[in-house]
């Protein structure tokens, strides 16, 4: 759609700090992303749920054919509600609705066109009809209003909000070919601005090195509150992340945010050792045909960055590396309010993604 003053709404995109009322996560199951039938996957998101349950609800979105078997691991979780809902694979914060406050402080869903990462040009699957109608349904379920923000491309790992009008990208998503090709970057920044009530928007080059999405900046760069962010960061000058969060640095380190202010910047830094698919890894998976294949040796996205905020603690992967320990104490010390939820979530990463990719937060309503 044109943006024009007169059909500007004001919506607003919380801050993933403020208060939510839950979280959205959908069960593992796609043979192409989670390996071994996702035993290993549906523990580790299991665990996930159940951090995040202990202060918001978790709304975990379920396949007809897994129900049984979600029910039997969850069944004791508390604070989750499994929903009935078919789906291509588990990535809810790029397949279901970007939450947003309208003007009277109601809870709105923004349904984005999905596309798979890329459609026809780099997208990672070809089928991904399922997937695209998940926002909708999330909506649905909720009773909170859809607002069809089609035919823009866009997923939510692609998109952090301070809340009070800055939203910070990455170029190398956002510009990239298999989004939406037709549109200027102010074209693409008008309707961001339109759609999550942002006035500024922070063009970081880049995200993290072979991230599947095009360089995510859920991956890279969060807000730990307005003004202030976490980078993902390496000293090894040999490593390709660091060209690449150099480039991020130096970008953040020029700019301020939409009130004006200079941004308070934590390094925190990517694991030590790269995390890699092993043979093992490969040998359990079963990709369809045209699907995105996996190979041995395959250095995975891994980053700190991709925790998830929660209303009581900081759910944060760890990968079995020695800076496991450092990223739990830099995080400790950004949110000294919040408990820090230390998962082991190399099953996650192993299906191109983390922790922050697989939950979707709403927000509280009237904040």
């Amino acid at each position: 759609m044109e943006v024009t003053e007169k059909n500007r709404t004001k919506y607003r995109m919380p801050g993933e700090f403020e208060p939510h009322e839950g979280c959205v996560m959908i069960w593992p199951e796609r043979p192409g992303s989670w390996n071994y039938g996702a035993r290993e996957a549906q523990k580790a998101f299991v665990k996930v749920a159940e951090a995040i349950g202990v202060s918001e609800k978790v709304y975990m979105l379920v396949s007809k054919a897994q129900m049984e078997n979600a029910k039997n691991q969850l069944g004791n979780v508390s604070g989750v509600t499994l929903l009935e809902c078919e789906t291509d694979d588990a990535w809810a914060r790029d397949v279901g609705a970007t939450m947003v406050l309208d003007e009277k402080g109601a809870v709105c869903g923004v349904d984005w066109q999905f596309n798979a990462w890329g459609g026809t040009f780099d997208g990672l699957y070809r089928n991904w009809e399922k997937d695209d109608r998940v926002a909708a349904f999330i909506c649905r379920t909720l009773g909170c209003p859809c607002l069809d923000a089609r035919p823009f491309v866009l997923e939510g790992g692609s998109i952090h909000s301070d809340g009070e009008g800055t939203l910070i990208v990455t170029e190398a998503c956002l510009l990239s070919q298999g989004r939406n090709p037709q549109m200027s970057r102010e074209q693409i920044e008008e309707q961001l601005k339109y759609w999550l009530g942002v006035h500024k928007i922070i063009w970081l080059p880049c995200g993290i090195y072979q991230d599947e999405t095009n360089e995510h900046v859920d991956n890279v760069c969060a807000f730990v509150r307005p003004g202030e962010v976490v980078l993902a960061w390496t000293e090894d000058e040999t490593d390709p992340q660091y060209a690449m969060s150099l480039a991020d640095l130096k970008v953040l380190e020029q700019e301020t945010d939409a009130k004006g202010r200079k941004f308070k910047i934590h390094k925190l830094p990517i694991p030590q050792k790269p995390v890699c698919l092993t043979q093992e890894d490969v040998d359990g998976f079963v990709f369809e045909e045209g699907e995105d294949e996996r190979e041995a040796g395959e250095r995975m996205a891994a980053s700190y960055v991709n925790f998830y905020i929660s209303n009581g603690g900081i759910i944060l992967p760890q990968f079995g590396d020695e800076n496991d320990k450092r990223a739990v104490e830099i995080l400790q010390k950004c949110f000294p309010e919040r408990r820090i939820y230390p998962i082991d979530a190399r099953a996650i990463i192993v299906g191109g993604g983390n922790i922050h990719c697989i939950t979707q937060q709403i927000p509280g309503k009237n904040i």
